[in-house]
């Protein structure tokens, strides 16, 4: 799933192509009406986390979810489609460019005016990638899921990708963030001090924003464009310690998390509360 850098470079992409056109073709052929009419203006193309938003002047947004197959491409007029076209769920042109969304699972039309009252945007904790995210309001979200279910404690390697707490964490920045900071993905939110929970959530956003304008995506200072220090490196050396890089599934669904076994020990639960 593309992580929250991903989707603010497609919208200033799109923004840059859309924004100030007028619509001369609009195709979204499992949405049902209304849908933007031909001739609205397209306003304005934001990003909410991972999520996109497309907004013209005749009160309608097209919502994008990509997950893990949509991706958004942009066009010339008559220029040949990467992929096919049966797989088009989004198609908005404007003189000069042609904008398609492929395969996302999740595209809707909403009005204006519902934005604040959808189920799933509404619920969103600040977006990491703005360098003005409330960072004390994401915190007092993470606060709120500290109690841990009927059968194991709440993880901090889930906590982070949840996006009602703080949107824009992804698979990759989860494992880079934990292991800059010395976290065990499983180490348990209570065990978590509420410093390093600020910690953790400042990282996200700072390594979110370094990678707004690069596609190759780096967190490893000084390194060759594309360097991270543990996602994606299972069975590979630690560019700290030399201990071999380990992949495991955390999570309901599971999802991997890359960590170094010995720059991120386990820590078992505190016996009294944590911060």
């Amino acid at each position: 799933m593309p992580e929250g850098d991903t989707i603010h470079r497609t919208a200033a992409a799109l923004r840059h192509a859309l924004v100030g056109g007028r619509l001369t073709r609009v195709s979204l052929p499992r949405v049902a009406p209304p849908l933007p009419e031909v001739g609205a203006e397209v306003v304005a193309v934001e990003a909410r986390g991972k999520h996109l938003l497309v907004h013209s002047d005749d009160g309608l947004v097209v919502h994008t979810h990509q997950r893990m197959t949509g991706a958004w491409h942009l066009y010339g007029p008559g220029q040949a489609w990467r992929k096919p076209k049966g797989a088009a769920r989004v198609v908005l042109a404007v003189p000069g460019r042609v904008a398609v969304c492929f395969s996302a699972p999740v595209v809707e039309v909403l009005r204006s005016r519902e934005l604040s009252r959808h189920p799933t945007l509404r619920r969103l904790g600040p977006d990491l990638c703005d360098p003005a995210a409330d960072l004390d309001e994401a915190l007092a979200r993470l606060d709120r899921m500290r109690v841990p279910d009927r059968d194991r404690p709440l993880t901090i390697g889930e906590a982070l990708l949840d996006q009602r707490v703080a949107c824009g964490v992804g698979n990759v920045y989860r494992s880079e963030v934990l292991f800059l900071h010395g976290v065990h993905p499983s180490t348990p939110l209570q065990a978590v001090s509420a410093d390093l929970r600020r910690d953790l959530l400042a990282t996200s956003g700072r390594l979110l924003r370094t990678n707004l304008d690069t596609t190759a995506r780096t967190t490893v200072p000084g390194a060759a464009p594309g360097s991270l220090w543990v996602y994606g490196r299972q069975g590979q050396p630690c560019r700290r310690c030399g201990s071999t890089i380990v992949q495991r599934e955390l999570g309901d669904p599971p999802r991997v998390a890359n960590s170094c076994p010995t720059c991120q020990p386990p820590r078992p639960l505190p016996t009294q509360p944590v911060g």
